[in-house]
This record gives structure tokens, C-alpha cells and sequence, in this order.
């Protein structure tokens, strides 16, 4: 069983491995404090706590943290991989590996898309490398749609106010199905 909460002072540490989990590098992965203090990557996480930041932990039941999803807004002058524009945020989220596959996922973007809703958004982006199928097949069950690229990687968007978050999805406890 796992639960969803509001990212606390204490947990910026873990957001941060989540940050760097989330980078998909399939081979020769820099080490984290390199990799997160790159300037095109720095950006995701520096000031956190602005307004309009937003993040989730999901923990165990164990109160132990197994996952993280979180949006910022990007301006047009600091883009970031995933933008589409200035009203849309863009959202990361990645779950430890032996958590992987049990629905935690689907659970943070649930309570994401919540609060970007109660945020006033009605749209949220992210962006993906198509070679991360596992995440791909997440999203496109979730309703993103491809509108773009950034190098490698896909952007993705998922219109909040035109879509239910369906509860073939989610069941009515909450446990993806």
C-alpha cells in the first residue's frame, strides 16, 4: 500500500535523486551532482519552492519514499525540454526501481494533475525519449498526446480540462488496476 503527499522541507534531497532518476541515459549516466548542476538541467530544480512549483512523495507503507512527481513553469527565455508555452508546466516523476511497474506511478500524476487543475492550469507537458517505453506506454495510457520534439526526446501534453482522469485507470480505492 502506498500514499501520496505534499513534498516537505526534508524530502528536497530525494526529489533531487528523483530528478536525476527521471533522465533517461541508457549507457554512461554522469554521476548526479554532475548531471543535476548542468546548466540545461540545473534550471529543473534551482530556487525550488517558487511560486508555482509543485511536488508529491508517494511513500510505502513503511513511510519510506518510493517516488516523486513534480511540475515547474517555464518561461519562454528558460525553456525547458518539455515546454509548450508559458501557462503550461512542465512535470517530471520517476519511482525507484523496485517499486517500478505496481502503479505509482499513475497514482503521483493523478494527485498532479489535481493540483495543477486547483492551480488554475489546464494543461500540463513533459518531455520523454521515445526509448524509454515503459514511460511512454504511462503517459499515452494517461491521455498525453505527442506535439513535439526536443532533440531526442518527445514533448507531450495531456489537457486537463478536457480530459477525465479515468477510473479504468484508477480504481475506486485509489490502486491502479
Amino acid at each position: 500500500m502506498f500514499h501520496i503527499r505534499s513534498l516537505e522541507e526534508n524530502d528536497f534531497e530525494f526529489l533531487l535523486d528523483m530528478m536525476y532518476e527521471s533522465i533517461y541515459i541508457p549507457h554512461n549516466k554522469p554521476p548526479k551532482e554532475e548531471l543535476l548542476n548542468s546548466p540545461h538541467i540545473k534550471k529543473y530544480h534551482e530556487g525550488w519552492g517558487r511560486k508555482g512549483d509543485r511536488a508529491f512523495i508517494a511513500l510505502n507503507k513503511d513511510n519510506q519514499p518510493v517516488g516523486a512527481a513534480w511540475y515547474r513553469l517555464f518561461k519562454g527565455n528558460q525553456k525547458g525540454y518539455g515546454y509548450v508555452d508559458d501557462h503550461t508546466p512542465e512535470l517530471g516523476i520517476a519511482v525507484i526501481d523496485i517499486e517500478r511497474g505496481k502503479g505509482i506511478g499513475t497514482l503521483l500524476m493523478k494527485k498532479l494533475f489535481e493540483q495543477a487543475l486547483k492551480d488554475g492550469y489546464t494543461s500540463i507537458s513533459l518531455s520523454v525519449d521515445p526509448n524509454n517505453i515503459m514511460a511512454v506506454q504511462l503517459y499515452k495510457k494517461l491521455g498525453f498526446k505527442r506535439c513535439g520534439s526536443s532533440g531526442a526526446s518527445w514533448t507531450m501534453v495531456y489537457n486537463i480540462s478536457s480530459n477525465s482522469f479515468s477510473t479504468d485507470v484508477i480504481g475506486k480505492q485509489g490502486h491502479p488496476r
